[in-house]
């Protein structure tokens, strides 16, 4: 039995893995439609803020967490705080991947339903209507969709099992890349269209009267999830890093790249929707109804779809790694020798979890619970309450349960600028991220007003 702690092979393999995070689905999939059902340019424009004043800063205090306990999240809360009932932190961050995991999964099974299609070219000469109705029939179909997200739990168990360095990292430093190139000669392509301007002016121009309190929430959910904020990800990854990360720097450089993602991703998707007249506020299936009708309209259309679902796999894939390590981590300890075993049996759990979010575009599609079909309450519930309260825990336990100095030490370990930043990092923790917080979640929990509560307060 090996329990010898496992690391990234370089600064650059921490850097990969955490992008493989973060950027995948939540900025390539979800900011797109989550920004179309809430009004465009002023969502993003929330968005960015919450990033850089709260995601950022959070972030940073996950990886100090992580690489100062050396352990899986789970073991990093009971290890720091053993009588505390922020010991449970750590599980509530595991539950809260397999949940993410449970309903990610069914979007991985689509992006290779769709690429299937795509290289077959059972989607050539379709039109608008006639893609909509292709995807219909492919995630109303039981086998197709419960068979392809087992696939995708396959390859994404596949890998993780092979371990930090030979596995997630490995898989990571070729992905990461070839993801940024294709998202590049995408939006590219997109630039082209005649609703280009249009597109950007809805993405780009905020119109504040769009602005709800579900939109404020939105956003700061936004936030979380695109930088897997909240759930510990960032705790265990970081444990695999070394003391010569530059732990500020690796935060800031990944939150930019997150917000370029996104920006990206928005361009891609945007100037299409308007240039052929289809709908913004489509929700999560815009991607997979909007990309091959906005392709397929121009030149080498087909050639472009097929890059878009490889770039969507891969973005899927990559985001998969982390949330089945979070969880597998949890239960192995350390003990490499276990971790095949373990990876198998999650990926099994998980799938069995996320059968009801498959069927909620089919044979369960009639099926709500509080109101909405069970693939949306567990985004809802993930998104929206369990991270920011994930958020919340973590936030707060670092101010209280670790010592000032302990922090200051990891923080400024390895990094070029550590000395100068700390106390502003410190200082955004303790006056602003617990306290934007706090309100939304109120918001959430008890229905009062978010935007007059921020107006009192600001």
């Amino acid at each position: 039995m090996s329990t010898r702690q496992q690391q990234w092979s370089s600064k650059l393999g921490f850097l990969y893995a955490t992008a493989g995070s973060a950027i995948g689905l939540g900025a390539i999939w979800k900011f797109p439609y989550i920004a179309g059902t809430s009004g465009g340019g002023a969502f993003f424009v929330l968005f960015l803020v919450f990033t850089l004043l709260i995601g950022v800063p959070l972030l940073i205090g996950e990886y100090v967490l992580g690489r100062h306990s050396q352990a899986d999240a789970v073991t990093t809360f009971k290890k720091l705080a053993p009588t505390s009932t922020f010991r449970f932190t750590g599980w509530l961050g595991v539950v809260t991947c397999f949940l993410i995991l449970s309903f990610y999964s069914v979007i991985g099974g689509w992006s290779i339903l769709y690429l299937g299609s795509s290289l077959s070219g059972q989607l050539h000469s379709l039109d608008a209507d006639g893609y909509a109705q292709r995807f219909g029939e492919l995630i109303a179909s039981p086998y197709l969709a419960i068979g392809a997200q087992a696939i995708f739990l396959a390859l994404a168990a596949g890998i993780v099992s092979k371990g930090v360095q030979k596995g997630i990292e490995k898989a990571s430093k070729w992905m990461i890349p070839i993801l940024f190139i294709l998202l590049l000669i995408l939006a590219g392509y997109s630039l082209t269209l005649e609703g280009a301007q249009e597109g950007l002016r809805f993405l780009f121009s905020p119109d504040w009267s769009t602005v709800s309190n579900d939109v404020v929430l939105f956003a700061l959910g936004q936030s979380f999830f695109a930088l897997s904020l909240g759930v510990s990800i960032m705790i265990t990854l970081s444990s695999y890093a070394s003391k010569q990360q530059d732990l500020p720097l690796s935060a800031m450089t990944l939150g930019g790249m997150n917000i370029l993602v996104a920006m990206l991703a928005g361009v891609m998707i945007f100037p299409g929707v308007f240039t052929f007249q289809l709908e913004p506020t489509e929700g999560p299936t815009l991607i997979f109804a909007a990309v091959p009708t906005i392709f397929s309209q121009i030149p080498y259309g087909q050639v472009l779809v097929v890059l878009f679902f490889i770039l969507f796999f891969f973005a899927a894939l990559s985001t998969a790694f982390s949330l089945l390590e979070i969880v597998i981590a949890a239960f192995i300890k350390k003990d490499a020798s276990k971790r095949r075993q373990v990876s198998w049996i999650v990926a099994l759990f998980v799938l069995i979890m996320g059968i009801p979010s498959t069927l909620s575009f089919g044979l369960m599609s009639e099926f709500y619970l509080f109101g909405m079909p069970f693939f949306d309450l567990i985004d809802y519930t993930v998104s929206n309450i369990l991270m920011p309260i994930g958020a919340l825990f973590i936030s707060v336990f670092l101010l209280v349960k670790v010592p000032k100095s302990v922090l200051k030490k990891e923080f400024r370990q390895g990094s070029m600028f550590g000395r100068k930043l700390f106390v502003v990092w410190y200082s955004m923790m303790v006056l602003v991220v617990p306290v934007a917080i706090t309100v939304v979640l109120i918001d959430q929990l008890f229905g009062l007003n978010v935007l007059s509560i921020l107006g009192v307060i600001f």
